[in-house]
């Protein structure tokens, strides 16, 4: 936990509330007033304690949903959900689980999948409607795909990289030596679900065997070993070497010009601080990826991902490591804290103000994806600096000096 004046976060919470609230700061359970001098003394205890049935270890994790800021208030719906509490699919070769709609209903824009092959475990050949963006969490795996032009696309990637498959476009996953991949996907449609998909065994298996042997010019004995349900995820053994394989694909059209993944950790953070670091991938840099954009943000402990809002796109974001917690302002009086940990997901509004903290004390790392083909958010210290200071002071009701201490170019990443 980051300290503060000596005193962890948490044991502000446990064995400084009541002195806090006996000087009128903090909020009863919702956030919405801050108890009174009178109030305090005979009630601090009772409003921070928790008497009845609960789950400690959940409790624990969700500290600002039990006890929030002073300054949360209404009724702002969750912004968080966890794979954690996602349905896994098992199979010999892998697993895989989803975050949609379904699961998060202020999810709509986005739909997450978390997926794990072994050394040779292959997601199936298979197809869907909304575009794929991933980005590969641990080992290594190998991909491809085929455009409507017949242009091959086969690459290995590993931690750090960054594929996108279009609308449509056939693709598949395999998991390479030594211990196979992880990886996230993310997909343009909140209500996508990745367990029903258009996957080659399963088209196959659903046609009749005479309309395949005259589609291939085969015979039907031939056809007989193809699987009479889907595979999904299933173990085979370790492909060949890359460059055969690559060789194998292509053919007379060539391959696809616009490569389908990116090395995002080969290129330099678009902004470097004292208290982290972000690298963005878009359409500008990353040519194929037209419905997807994404920055990979790291933050140093006690560092902010400063107060700021996305107005061309909803947020969807997953955390990868260290410990977090995010404000959510949504107008009219309206804010939310919640609490993160590696494998949740988080959600905010288009143009919803909001920051992101490092509560831990190790590095935050998380990444933010956008139904966009471009990367775009507003500073609020920026919006400020570029304002008539008289304008602001009006506003805010603070002195021309604080004002002018505020940075005038976007932080993005402010440190402790």
């Amino acid at each position: 936990m980051t300290k503060r004046n000596g005193l962890t976060r948490r044991n502000i919470l446990k064995s400084g509330f009541a002195a806090l609230a006996a000087a009128g700061t903090i909020a009863n359970a919702y956030g919405e007033q801050p108890l009174q001098d009178s109030e305090s003394k005979s009630q601090a205890n009772r409003s921070s304690s928790n008497p009845g049935p609960r789950n400690p270890p959940l409790q624990e994790q969700n500290a600002d949903s039990f006890l929030p800021p002073a300054t949360d208030h209404g009724d702002e719906p969750a912004f968080k959900y966890s794979f954690s509490l996602s349905h896994n699919r098992t199979y010999q070769g892998g697993w895989a689980r989803q975050v949609t709609v379904r699961d998060f209903p202020i999810s709509k824009d986005l739909a997450g999948v978390n997926m794990r092959l072994t050394a040779g475990g292959i997601r199936e050949l298979h197809w869907h409607v909304p575009a794929e963006w991933a980005y590969m969490i641990y080992g290594a795996a190998r991909i491809t795909a085929v455009d409507s032009q017949g242009r091959s696309f086969v690459e290995d990637v590993g931690p750090g990289d960054l594929w996108y498959f279009p609308s449509g476009v056939p693709h598949s996953i395999q998991g390479l030596a030594p211990d196979g991949a992880e990886f996230l996907l993310v997909f343009d449609d909140g209500g996508f679900s990745e367990f029903d998909t258009f996957q080659i065994s399963d088209w196959m298996a659903h046609t009749p065997r005479d309309v395949l042997a005259k589609n291939f010019g085969l015979s039907q004995h031939a056809l007989d070993p193809i699987p009479e349900r889907e595979l999904y995820i299933f173990q085979a053994p370790l492909p060949g070497s890359l460059k055969s394989d690559q060789a194998a694909a292509s053919g007379q059209e060539g391959e696809i010009p616009s490569p389908y993944f990116f090395q995002l950790q080969a290129q330099e953070p678009v902004k470097r601080t004292k208290g982290g670091e972000v690298r963005i991938a878009d359409s500008g840099n990353f040519k194929a990826s037209t419905t997807v954009a994404a920055a990979v943000v790291s933050v140093k402990p006690g560092g902010l991902r400063e107060l700021h809002w996305h107005p061309n796109a909803d947020e969807w974001q997953y955390y990868i490591k260290g410990k977090a917690r995010m404000t959510v302002f949504a107008a009219s009086g309206r804010a939310r804290t919640m609490d993160f940990a590696p494998g949740d997901v988080g959600y905010v509004l288009r143009s919803t103000g909001h920051y992101i903290e490092n509560t831990g004390d190790s590095d935050l790392v998380f990444i933010e994806t956008f139904k966009s083909g471009y990367y775009q958010d507003i500073s609020l210290s920026q919006w400020i600096a570029h304002t008539p200071p008289e304008l602001i002071a009006k506003h805010l009701h603070i002195d021309k000096e604080t004002l002018a201490a505020i940075p005038r170019e976007k932080a993005v990443v402010v440190p402790l």
